[in-house]
This record gives structure tokens, C-alpha cells and sequence, in this order.
């Protein structure tokens, strides 16, 4: 497989017949329309689907297919792209990115391809020649240790940072920023490469999302909508796609992120109340090694991918239930974990909070004058258990009120099983469909509806004053 598509659904297309010039001066950058993107693991069908639903895309050209030689090819190929309804075009120049590149011969590739071409790709300061871009991606949405891993003692470069050297990079050039949600990834021997890492995540997507709004950068990119196998995917879990294996630790860990955001401040921008949290499904301190799948294997050491048992960067997770809360007035969050209840008063806006992890059930309410106007237990409890006797360190996310219900489909489940050293994991969802009742402090809320219909709004993002779905592609 010489090259894949990593594809970006635009989520402000309507933004773009207000574009009249590419920003030339710091100056400049506020008149810029700010876009948000999302990185979307897919193929050729995406244009069509793109098309069908009014929306536009770029393709964003792995690096770790195509090589720098390739400046001529890769024009040619984005030139059979370009013609296609749903390109997105700034300035009148084809909108293109990469995963990494650096060396690419950016003239080659401008010319093969025969048209404008606005080329904002992952180049690295210090690296790649800023010179000959329009603008640079910055991939590393997590703190990490300057070599692509998580940080270690004496080696920890946080995303500011990260966002620092590459806007001193760019001069006055277009920043596109990243925005993730986790990190981990836990492939073993049973398939054709070993990667086992994570980097810390914590409170990372409430906290990024404050950092982009102070800093302002012309363009955001989610990573990602749907790369399922690294953990970072925001989109839904029942969207149709293959399985390469990641459903050992993806299976029932929903992601219903949800955000919303003003020019500066969230706050004015919050019309109803609601919870939202994520922690993982165990504690860090579960040994997993006598079943685990990339352990007491000889698996790829000579890639510098494989790890034994627990995934490398795992000591910089916190043991913690993460909570954000976006409220229209004052109230009091009650967070239950296994049994060890902790309150918070809990402002109006958007605020966010953490307690220890521990096993059991996990339940979340919020009180005012004493009563509680939402509660609801966690459909997921945190196991003493490995799950499919894997190392986890993924995510599960939910919402107070619920939100639905997003099981993985027979397509994404069916390499569960592969590798496995254990017999009791089986490739089906099996998260129920409702908790037990709410029995916490402050008693079940009243007046509240739960179900389905909140599914636009928990995926409703508002970035930087404009208001706008993410949609994903359905290969």
C-alpha cells in the first residue's frame, strides 16, 4: 500500500465564500476565517459522501507511505482531487496538509499538479523549510517528551509549547493547531505491527480547547474524527468500519465528548445544564501481564514501538474521574466513585473537576437548594478485571443527562477475538442499555428528559463564535 488518505471534514464550509485574501501579516490574521477541521481516517468515497452532505475536504498526505522524493506524484495525485465539488478551495488554491514530510520538494509538487495549491503540512520547526509553505500543521496535540512519546523526567514539552515554536515559526503565516482528546494504543504480535503507548490525557480536551480559544489560531484540527486504533477518535463508535484489532480496547468505550465555545469564554453560550466525564475503565496499578497480548511476547522490539505489558507513558496517567461541567447557574456536583462520594460548588459556565478513581460504580449529580436537578449513574463501572485481559488505557465518556446509546457495529468487532489470551471476551457490545436508578445524595432529579433526542447537542461544537455540526463520512 503505497499511500493512504487521512482526510479533513471542514466544519465551517459556509465560512468559505467570505475568504477574499490569504493572511500576509500578523496584522491580517483577524480578518483570516477561522475553520475548524477534524482528521478523518478514510477512502476514496469520501469525496462523494463529502459532496452529498454539503461539505468540504482536503486530503492530508501520510508520510509514513509516501516519501519526500514524491513532490511530483503527490501533485499529480492531489490534481485528479482537485476537480471534485467538494475540494476545499481558500483564495482559490486547493487546501492540501500531510503527516509529517519534511523535505518534500514543495516546488516539484506545485507544479506537477498544475493549479494553486494552499499546502499546509505537518513540517517541523527546526526541520522542514517554512519558507516554501502556506501554513504548517502542528500533529503533537499531547504533552510529550520531543521524540513522540510521553514526556519523562526532564523531558516534557507541553502542547503550548508546542503551539509557541510553531507560530515563531511561521512568522505571519496560518497556524493550524491541534486538538485531542487521549491517546492509547495497545496492538500486540497478532498483527503486522506492535505499538503500545499512551500519552497523558486527562483533563487535556477541557484544557486544550481553553488554550485555543486564548490563542486564536486561523485553523483547529480534531485529531481525530475516527482513528479508532490510537484512542483520539471523537466521533461515533457505530459508524461503519473495519476492525484492525482496536476493538480489543475500543468495544463500549463511547466517546460523546461534548463542548461548546464563545470568542473567549464558553460561558455565554451554554442554554442548558449538563455533565459530562470520562475516565478509564481500570486502574493503572492492574496487572494484566499473565494475559495480556503484548506481554511475554518477543514481538518488533527493533521498531522502538513495542513495550512489555503496560503501555509506555502509562505512569503519567492520573488514577481519576474527569468532569466537566457546563451550568447556567450555580450548583453543587456530587461525584460517587466506588462508593467514596466527593462535592464541589460548581460555578456557572463551564468549569472542570477530578477525584480518585476506584472500583465500582461511578454516579454524577448536580444539586441546587439541596435537590438534585440532574443524577445518573454511569452505564460503565470501573472493573478490578482486565478487560479481555488487555491492558486498557482508553477512554469511556458519558453524560448527565444520557446521551445514546453507540455500539460498535459486526464490521468494527470483528477482529476482537484475534490474539486474545483469554476466553471470555466476546466480539458484541455489552454495555447495558440503562443504569439503575439513581440513589446518591439530593434524591432522582425531576423534570429532566433523557434519551436520543440529545444527540445533536452533545455533538454540537461552537468554536471561536461560529456554530457548526461535525459530520463524519460513512465509507
Amino acid at each position: 500500500m503505497r499511500f493512504r488518505f487521512s482526510l479533513l471534514a471542514t466544519v465551517l464550509a459556509a465560512a468559505l465564500a467570505g475568504v477574499t485574501a490569504r493572511t500576509t501579516s500578523v496584522e491580517e490574521r483577524a480578518s483570516f476565517p477561522r475553520m475548524v477541521f477534524c482528521h478523518f481516517m478514510g477512502v476514496g468515497f469520501a469525496y462523494d459522501s463529502a459532496d452529498r452532505n454539503g461539505m468540504k475536504v482536503f486530503i492530508s498526505y501520510d508520510f509514513n507511505w509516501w516519501n519526500t522524493g514524491q513532490g511530483a506524484q503527490i501533485g499529480s495525485h492531489m490534481a485528479g482531487y482537485a476537480s471534485r465539488p467538494a475540494q476545499l478551495f481558500i483564495n482559490g488554491a486547493a487546501f492540501i496538509s500531510s503527516f509529517a514530510g519534511d523535505g518534500v520538494d514543495v516546488n516539484a509538487m506545485r507544479s506537477a499538479a498544475g493549479i494553486p495549491i494552499m499546502f499546509v503540512p505537518n513540517f517541523h520547526p527546526g526541520q522542514g523549510n517554512f519558507d516554501v509553505l502556506d501554513g504548517a500543521l502542528n500533529w503533537l496535540g499531547w504533552p510529550n517528551n520531543g521524540n513522540n512519546k510521553a514526556p519523562t523526567p526532564g523531558a516534557n514539552i507541553s502542547v503550548a509549547a508546542g503551539d509557541a515554536s510553531y507560530r515563531s515559526a511561521l512568522g505571519s503565516k496560518p497556524y493550524l493547531a491541534p486538538a485531542s482528546a487521549w491517546f492509547s494504543t495497545h496492538y500486540g504480535p497478532e498483527v503486522s505491527y506492535s505499538k503500545n503507548w499512551v500519552f497523558p490525557s486527562d483533563l487535556l480536551w477541557y484544557q486544550r480547547w481553553n488554550d485555543l480559544l486564548a490563542l486564536g489560531p486561523e485553523f483547529v484540527e480534531i485529531v481525530t474524527w475516527n482513528d479508532y486504533g490510537e484512542s483520539h477518535y471523537v466521533g461515533p463508535l457505530s459508524s461503519k468500519h473495519q476492525d484492525d484489532g482496536a476493538s480489543k480496547w475500543v468495544n463500549d468505550m463511547s466517546v460523546d465528548f461534548a463542548y461548546k465555545a464563545g470568542a473567549s469564554s464558553p460561558n455565554s453560550f451554554i442554554t442548558s445544564d449538563q455533565i459530562i466525564y470520562w475516565y478509564r475503565p481500570t486502574l493503572a496499578s492492574l496487572n494484566c501481564d499473565a494475559t495480556d497480548t503484548t506481554a511475554n511476547t518477543p514481538a518488533n522490539n527493533a521498531s522502538g514501538n513495542y513495550f512489555e505489558g503496560r503501555p509506555d507513558g502509562w505512569q503519567t496517567m492520573q488514577d481519576a474521574i474527569f468532569v466537566v461541567t457546563l451550568l447556567t447557574s450555580p450548583g453543587t456536583l456530587t461525584v460517587t466513585s466506588g462508593g467514596k462520594t466527593q462535592t464541589f460548588n460548581a460555578p456557572a459556565g463551564a468549569a472542570s473537576f477530578s477525584v480518585p478513581m476506584a472500583v465500582g460504580q461511578q454516579s454524577f449529580a448536580l444539586a441546587r437548594n439541596g435537590v438534585n436537578v440532574l443524577a445518573a449513574n454511569s452505564l460503565k463501572d470501573i472493573s478490578n478485571v482486565c478487560p479481555c485481559g488487555l491492558y486498557n488505557f482508553d477512554a469511556y465518556t458519558g453524560s448527565v443527562p444520557p446521551n445514546f446509546i453507540d455500539p460498535l457495529g459486526p464490521d468494527g468487532l470483528n477482529s476482537l477475538v484475534a490474539g486474545l489470551h483469554v476466553s471470555t471476551c466476546r466480539p458484541t457490545p455489552s454495555l447495558p442499555t440503562s443504569a439503575p436508578p439513581y440513589t446518591g445524595p439530593g434524591g432522582q432529579p425531576t423534570g429532566i428528559v433523557y434519551g436520543p433526542g440529545l444527540r445533536d447537542r452533545i455533538r454540537r461544537i461552537t468554536v471561536m463564535g461560529e456554530d457548526s455540526e461535525i459530520f463524519h463520512f460513512v465509507a
